[in-house]
Order: structure tokens, then sequence, then C-alpha cells
């Protein structure tokens, strides 16, 4: 089969690689009919998660038809339509029987990894480094799916699979992102960043009674997808985000602020060059700038949600500021699990479309060049997604014949 393999930072290749196999009773093998690449696939690709090792597959958000299962399984079969989640949870320890499905003890075979840099092991991801656990990912025509009783939601509706993709990660973390942000009905909330996730953070939020929400980036066409999902928006290369936050709630702050950019910040002034020297010298793993804002901008007694994704230690953290003011902190792994059958059932009652916030379309054999779009923020690109039986390895024109790799032209927004 093709898959994609990561060979180093920000080297990518698609390859011909063994078709996985039932390895254990649980499995089960997808033929992958739709995958996508992620925010979090950045990390990965620009150098900021350890373990990776040459070869690795990559890819965490896919979905497709169950080809093979092993004898252990008792809910799929063969033919049956499937989204697997990201996180991969057992169903039976004490964390995925509190539906903490991201906290799993027992689907890291690498634990002893996590726990050196951690303190303990959550469940392990798939194509996301060794320290989550070494899973092959699905950016691949095909996967194994470990765990397939507890992991993936049955289809049993003709929803196109792009109206579900989502599910696989970006709508439940942005849901649960809301969720964490403990919002009350008249609430206003500030969302920092309106990536895929900040997005549907931004949806949600609505979902469980904000009045107001306030989408903050500086990329037009992000925030063009935020106002189309209700949010106010602010950009912050125009703006001062604190002071305007401040004014725009009469002085008091939001009542709930969502960092949904995680350890890739784009900061500005010396704060943003500080970050990003203290990133290329290796003395610390993130840049926390939307972190930092968030706790300063809410407002005392209120609560900040971290759904973007952290890797390590954070410098210059305002932990005075947050307990000067009493407020509440909730962040994590999405407990995916708990979420697919609702947020299911919001699209079939055809409360929100996840398919608005995709921009392109492409086969596999565009998948390392569309990397450098994404992270670059390129064309309009604002979320790529892959057919991995494109006729020929490409659905675009992402690189036109001859052009050496890393001279993208022409990529157009592909109409649905």
């Amino acid at each position: 089969m093709k898959a994609l393999c990561w060979m180093g930072k920000e080297k990518l290749e698609v390859q011909d690689v063994a078709d996985p196999k039932i390895l254990n009773p649980g499995d089960a093998i997808i033929k992958i009919t739709r995958t996508a690449i992620c925010g979090s696939d950045l990390h990965l690709y620009d150098g900021y998660i350890p373990t990776m090792q040459p070869g690795d597959i990559l890819g965490h958000e896919f979905m497709g038809i169950v080809e093979e299962v092993g004898p252990a399984v008792k809910k799929l079969k063969r033919g049956d339509r499937v989204v697997v989640p990201f996180t991969i949870a057992c169903g039976s320890c004490a964390f995925c029987s509190d539906q903490l499905y991201s906290a799993c003890d027992n689907t890291n075979p690498n634990a002893a990894l996590a726990e050196k840099m951690y303190g303990y092991s959550g469940a392990s991801l798939y194509g996301y480094s060794h320290i989550y656990g070494g899973y092959a990912g699905g950016q691949a025509q095909y996967a194994r799916v470990p765990f397939a009783d507890v992991g993936p939601l049955k289809i049993e509706n003709d929803i196109p699979d792009e109206k579900l993709l989502f599910l696989t990660d970006i709508f439940p973390t942005g849901y649960m992102g809301a969720e964490n942000a403990n919002i009350k009905e008249g609430d206003t909330v500030a969302v920092w960043g309106a990536g895929p996730v900040g997005i549907f953070a931004a949806a949600s939020a609505f979902m469980f009674g904000a009045k107001r929400v306030i989408s903050i980036d500086r990329f037009p066409e992000r925030l063009a997808l935020a106002a189309k999902v209700g949010a106010e928006t602010l950009d912050y290369s125009k703006f001062d985000t604190l002071s305007t936050l401040r004014e725009l709630t009469g002085g008091n702050g939001p009542d709930a602020t969502i960092d949904a950019v995680g350890l890739e910040a784009h900061g500005s002034g010396l704060g943003g060059v500080y970050d990003k020297t203290q990133q290329v010298l290796k003395l610390s793993f993130d840049r926390p700038t939307a972190l930092r804002e968030a706790i300063m901008a809410v407002r005392k007694g209120g609560t900040v949600s971290v759904p973007g994704v952290y890797g390590g230690l954070l410098d210059k953290f305002p932990f005075g500021a947050a307990f000067g003011k009493g407020i509440t902190m909730k962040m994590g792994q999405t407990h995916m699990q708990r979420y697919l059958q609702p947020l299911l059932k919001r699209i079939e009652d055809g409360q929100l479309d996840p398919s608005f916030i995709i921009s392109h379309r492409i086969g596999m054999e565009e998948i390392p060049d569309a990397f450098r779009v994404f992270r670059d923020k390129e064309f309009g690109c604002t979320k790529v997604v892959i057919d991995p039986w494109a006729e020929g390895g490409r659905t675009g024109d992402l690189v036109p014949k001859g052009s050496p790799q890393g001279t993208t032209k022409n990529l157009s927004p592909l109409a649905s």
C-alpha cells in the first residue's frame, strides 16, 4: 500500500509499504476512504515532538471500510463503514470506565517513555510518535485499528465522508475545549486560533449557551470561517489583543478563554522572538504566546480551556496572574469515544456541517507539499482532505509536473 512516511524534520515521503495485518484478536483492518492533515501533525513535521523514527506512518484523522476483523471483534464486520477516533483506548481500565479515554492505562506499549517525560502515560495515538505508542497512522490506504470494539464508530447512514471525517478529532476536540470552558448561558468566550479546532470550539461555545464568541487570528480566510459560525473576529496583527478584549467586555474580560493554538503560537515583538529562540535552541519545547494571553485576558474567577497541543516545559508562564485571579484551567487530549455518538447526532440533525472548513482536496502524492502549504497558510489553505485512492495519487495541481518539491504553484481551493 501507499503511505505517508516521516523521514526527518520537514521531510516526508509517500512510500510503498507492507499492508497492515491482524496482530491481535481485537484488531480490525480498515480500507481508508478519507483522511486529513491535522494542525497537530505540523508539530511532527516541524520536529517538535520527540521519539519519531524514519519510516513512521503519519496521520490520525481517518475513516473507511472494514476490510478484515480479528476473531475477538464482535461489533464490526467486513464492509462496515466506520469513523476512527485518534485516541486508542482499551475500554476496560479505570480511566476508560470513567470515560477518560485519553488517559487509558493499557494501550501504550511504550508507557515507560511517556512516564519519563510526563510522570504517567496516557492513551496511545495513531501516527504520533513512539512516546504515544508508535502505532502506524492513517495517511495511508489501509490501517490496523486495535481495540476495534472500543474505538471505531459504525456509520449507518449515507452522509458523505467529508461531513463525518472530522468526528475523528477536530470536531470533538473543539467541542471538549468548549465543554472544559465551563460556559454558562449568556457568557462571552474568547478563542485564540481560527484554525479547524478553534472554529469548532467557537461553534461549540454557542451550543453551550455563549452569547458572544470572539475569535482571534490574523489570517482573513480563517477569520471568515469563524464569522460563518457566528463569532466576532479580532485580527491580532492590527489590534492589541488584551486591551481590545478588555474594551469589548466592559473592562471585565471574557468569562472563558480557549487556547486552540498550542505549542507553535506566533508571537509578536520581543516576546515572540524570545519564544522562537528558546524553541530553536531546544531550551523549551513550546511557544506559549496564546496561552499567556488567554490567562491574562480571562476575567477574575473565569476559566481557561486548553485544547491546543503542548509537548513539554513552558517558559515565562504567568502563574501569578492565574493564582491572583482565582481562575480554573482545564485541558488535555480529547476523550474521543465520549463524544462520537452525540456529535454524530448533531450532524445527522443538521445542526452543523463540518465540511465547510475544507479548502483543498488532494491525493496521496500531493501530501508532502500540502504539509508545507498548510503550515505556511498559503493559498487560503484552511483544511486539507486526502483521497488515498485518487487516480495517479493526485486530484489537483499541487506541484506542476517537473517542478522540484517545495515549489508549489497554482494551488487553488477546489469546489465542493
